[in-house]
């Protein structure tokens, strides 16, 4: 149990409101919670009703350098421990977060506005299984025997950079800080997160859940705004390496600030992913594979969201139609509701980007803008912040809609007939995360994954991250790679050569 003026209990916490309090006004550091140094909090919004639900502390510079500090004299003896340990010990972390899944689900979704049944509960059960999966992969830290010359032993081996600071996002904040954290600790790094100002909480007590078995300052989370914050989390001179997932813009700030230290950058940044769709498809599958591709149960709030699906002419119209249909049965209400399939867009911020993308495509000439499924009825949420999934059709290739990262349930919808024509439109954007091409022609799928512009694609189906597939941009979308062995000795180690002249 954490030291901290109101300590939690040791069983899961499913009183989500309850929990959030108990989260509130700290961060933790050094396996502790302690207040900011300013003094200073801000407000943690249910976007569903609008009420707050807690307060996060403010982080600023002062607190960037106690953690730093704490975490780079953990480091040292961290990284003397043996590899496979430090595995048993992530590994054993893996199966606390297993016994706290529906509390982290409940927490997240009542923080994110995230559909509980649909959303949170998977985003909870998946990052224990990206700690077991890497906790598994302590043994693996490999180096290589180097034939350079007959009398000299030639070696190479694996070390850990030292601190490693992470930045993370707000839409599966969970997932995305797992990916991150839990290579970075079997590499033998100490880690300092910076968590999403929307949706503080819930890593807060995954980190703190952790806490109870890895050594103090190993793993420190830290709160706070961009600029007051995080940037000076990526200019501290002790860190040696900051991985980032978000926006395009501050990717290229944070890329920036790591350059001018020479430090390694892992970047995870905008996606505008395109789905391919032939006539010779199977119609049934591929028209749910696009729900799910489409993220519309996380009210499209993905980088991986397909917000630009081309589908072969002689199907189009009635794909469209499919497709309306089944997101029109779709039910948007109380994310904390068993039978909600959609939940909230995540701020007021987000709200008014996505309905000022709706509003633009709604009044493109010849553009055709189709609002699915239906507002909640319940009184309780009339200032929740829910925008009904948009299905365009008849957009030009140059609109914002299209070229732009909406992050929102927005999808854009095309007809096309030559397949040299749909690879050239699905290459013309900036992004270069994600794909997706469904057909039976296997001829046709191997050779678009081979030509689409993307770090992922995938034929037939959409799956998000998952840990053990190389995951990662090219283009605008970014720089490195996530979730597998060669993240974690490529993006979390650096290797070292030793030579022994036994002549």
């Amino acid at each position: 149990m954490l030291d901290r003026p109101q300590s939690t209990a040791e069983a899961p916490i499913l009183d989500e409101r309850r929990l959030a309090q108990a989260m509130s006004g700290h961060h933790l550091i050094g396996g502790r919670f302690v207040p900011p140094k300013s003094g200073k909090t801000f407000a943690v919004v249910n976007p569903a009703t609008g009420e707050e639900i807690g307060r996060a502390a403010e982080g600023d510079a002062a607190d960037v350098d106690a953690a730093v500090q704490v975490a780079d004299a953990a480091q040292k003896e961290w990284a003397k421990m043996a590899s496979r340990k430090r595995g048993a010990l992530v590994s054993q972390c893996a199966a606390l977060l297993r016994e706290h899944v529906e509390e982290l689900a409940r927490l997240i979704a009542l923080e994110t506005g995230k559909a509980l049944r649909t959303e949170s509960r998977v985003e909870a059960n998946t990052i224990a299984d990206i700690f077991e999966f890497f906790g598994g992969l302590g043994g693996e830290l490999k180096g290589e025997t180097v034939p350079f010359a007959p009398n000299v032993l030639s070696v190479t081996i694996r070390e850990p950079l030292g601190v490693v600071g992470a930045i993370i996002p707000w839409n599966v904040p969970m997932l995305l800080m797992a990916l991150k954290v839990a290579p970075a600790l079997v590499a033998g790094n100490a880690v300092v997160v910076k968590s999403a100002e929307e949706a503080p909480l819930t890593v807060l007590r995954v980190c703190e859940l952790v806490n109870r078995i890895l050594p103090p300052g190993i793993y420190n989370m830290l709160s706070g705004f961009g600029p007051e914050c995080g940037a000076p989390l990526v200019a501290h001179p002790k860190v040696r390496k900051v991985t980032f997932t978000g926006s395009v813009e501050v990717g290229r700030i944070v890329s920036k600030a790591a350059a001018e230290k020479l430090i390694p950058v892992t970047l995870e940044l905008g996606g505008k992913s395109p789905m391919l769709v032939f006539a010779d498809c199977d119609f049934e599958k591929t028209v749910a594979g696009a729900l799910t591709s489409m993220r519309f149960t996380r009210q499209g709030q993905s980088c991986t969201a397909a917000s630009r699906i081309y589908v072969e002419r002689p199907i189009f119209q009635r794909f469209v139609d499919a497709m309306a249909e089944r997101v029109d049965a779709m039910v948007m209400g109380d994310p904390l509701d068993e039978k909600t399939d959609i939940g909230t867009i995540i701020s007021k911020e987000q709200f008014g980007k996505v309905q000022k993308y709706i509003d633009q495509g709604k009044a493109t000439a010849g553009a055709d803008g189709r609002a699915c499924s239906a507002m909640p009825s319940d009184p309780a949420l009339k200032k929740g912040l829910f925008i009904r999934p948009h299905i365009f059709t008849n957009l030009p290739d140059d609109s914002p809609l299209v070229q732009e990262e909406i992050f929102g349930p927005v999808t854009c919808i095309f007809p096309f007939d030559e397949v040299e024509e749909v690879l050239a439109k699905a290459n013309g954007t900036e992004y270069g995360l994600a794909a997706s091409v469904w057909t039976n022609n296997l001829k046709v799928g191997m050779e678009l994954a081979h030509r689409l512009e993307a770090g992922l694609v995938q034929l037939n189906q959409n799956l998000v991250v998952q840990a053990n597939l190389s995951y990662g941009g090219v283009k605008s979308s970014g720089l490195g790679k996530e979730a597998s062995l060669e993240a974690m000795l490529e993006h979390f180690m650096h290797k070292k050569t030793i030579m022994v002249n036994y002549a």
